[in-house]
């Protein structure tokens, strides 16, 4: 069954919906979520919630729903998710194809690049997650 997703008012919300998404492997479902998410809250509604697979699907949902339609949502998000705090820890942990999902797309977002930002904020952004 399809998950019904509506905008997480809260972290617990948000994990709730994370951990549905997650254990289904649900992209589409990731994809909605993160559509009516507004970036910015990411780090408050992760929390210290971020691990590798949440943030493998991320980015697999981002690059099959979202950046073919709206690049600058998905730099956004990849900014804001740049900011959670277990960020870090969980960049550290990637295996080098897991790397190599999230240089794909980066590769998007140049090619799809569009006035919500700058090569150079590509750039800048692309060190941030040591690509």
């Amino acid at each position: 069954k399809k998950l019904h997703i509506s905008e997480p008012s809260n972290a617990y919300d948000f994990g709730q919906i994370i951990n549905a998404v997650n254990s289904n492997k649900d992209k589409a479902a990731c994809a909605d979520l993160l559509t009516i998410t507004d970036p910015k809250k990411l780090p408050v509604l992760l929390s210290n919630k971020l691990e590798g697979e949440m943030f493998l699907i991320f980015i697999q949902s981002l690059e099959y729903y979202i950046v073919g339609k709206d690049p600058g949502l998905v730099y956004q998000h990849l900014f804001y998710l740049s900011k959670v705090e277990r960020f870090k820890v969980v960049l550290a942990l990637l295996s080098k194809n897991e790397k190599n999902q999230v240089q794909q797309l980066f590769d998007l977002l140049s090619e799809n690049q569009n006035n919500q930002y700058s090569l150079e904020d590509l750039e800048s952004l692309k060190k941030v997650y040591e690509l």
